[in-house]
């Protein structure tokens, strides 16, 4: 993953709730930056590489990610004084997806998506744990005629619980049914899960997963209690992610049987 500077903030997006804004940046580039000082902080942006990268190894549309340095002097500029406090809180190393132009946000009414495709996001969403993909929400975008996945740090949210996965409470969180499946946006398009499962499931080895994980810098991974420092962190991620796809895949089942119900 490419680092950027950024040296312009140009417009909050309030619509989300952790209030990322459009920036500027030494690039050139435009970008959809993600404050490590709001909301859940640091797990925010650690789950926003994890899962985006992981969709994109699985063939996903998602807009590039890239680490965002951040000058907290920027907020000197600033007039709202909410913005001044999340940019003070910032400074240091973001994330930022690269901003499509001209995007418009999926309707499914509009572009109902193929079963394989809808499937193949539904499926993602549910291993990753992503909770924020229903109609109200979809954190989709439609860019070039093409379907593109924004926005998953709300994915991941074992790793806000740490502790409650020792022991026994790792095996049942590892198969834990996905919680919004019945109001994911996809789920009625999804009639190839199964299909989906063989195919998708062996292509996220232990390797995989470890170089995907290996992109989160040590900083948003030290000071986890439990942990003996960022590497400790990582394998843990690992392991989680490793197990969750190892069979028999419950989750999977339980997938189906949401969509049966929905349909």
């Amino acid at each position: 993953m490419r680092t950027v500077t950024t040296t312009r903030y140009v417009t909050p997006l309030r619509e989300g709730g952790s209030l990322p804004a459009i920036v500027e940046a030494d690039d050139l580039g435009t970008y959809v930056l993600k404050f490590r000082g709001a909301g859940q902080g640091r797990k925010t942006l650690v789950a926003e590489v994890v899962a985006g990268e992981l969709a994109r190894t699985l063939g996903l549309n998602v807009p590039e990610i890239v680490y965002a340095e951040l000058d907290p002097d920027l907020a000197r500029t600033e007039p709202d004084p909410e913005i001044q406090d999340l940019l003070r809180a910032s400074g240091g190393l973001n994330v930022a997806l690269d901003y499509l132009p001209g995007s418009l946000g999926f309707d499914p009414l509009v572009s109902p998506p193929g079963p394989e495709l809808a499937s193949r996001i539904v499926w993602f969403d549910a291993l990753v744990q992503n909770v924020d993909r229903s109609p109200r929400n979809t954190n989709l975008l439609v860019w070039h005629g093409n379907l593109w996945l924004i926005d998953h740090g709300a994915a991941l949210y074992f790793h806000h619980n740490w502790p409650g996965l020792g022991g026994p409470g790792l095996a049942t969180a590892i198969q834990r049914p996905y919680v919004a499946a019945r109001e994911h946006v996809l789920l009625p398009f999804a009639k190839a899960l199964r299909e989906v499962d063989e195919a998708l499931a062996p292509s996220l080895t232990e390797d995989v997963l470890r170089e995907v994980v290996d992109l989160v810098p040590d900083e948003w991974l030290m000071g986890e209690p439990g942990f003996e420092g960022a590497q400790g962190v990582r394998d843990a991620y690992v392991e989680y992610l490793s197990a969750r796809l190892r069979g028999p895949r419950t989750w999977v089942g339980a997938l189906e049987e949401a969509r049966g119900r929905a349909v």
